[in-house]
């Protein structure tokens, strides 16, 4: 069973634009990675300059690579400054209906 994770990212309002490009070259290097499934970005439509990304791993092994990897402390360079608050990872747990 794949493993499914959803990370917030606050942004302070004056650094949303260069934000928005870290992430946006972050999510193109991530989806050449082995084990990933889907990893895409968004940008809150409620909480303006809040990033939002959904992912999905083959497994938590793959995910624990991917938080090692060189371009994640790439953006987290550029990131460091410019955010509003803590990021926020939610590795997701399915709940039976």
């Amino acid at each position: 069973m794949s493993l499914r994770v959803i990370a917030t990212i606050p942004i302070k309002p004056e650094s949303v634009e260069a934000a928005r490009a870290a992430l946006q070259t972050l999510v193109a290097a991530t989806r050449q990675e082995d084990g990933c499934l889907v990893y895409d970005l968004f940008e809150s439509g409620a909480a303006a300059g809040t990033f939002v990304t959904v992912e999905e791993w083959t497994d938590q092994a793959a995910l624990d690579a991917h938080m090692k990897a060189p371009h994640i402390a790439e953006a987290f360079t550029v990131l460091g400054g410019a955010l509003a608050g803590d990021v926020a990872i939610h590795p997701l747990v399915a709940v039976d209906a």
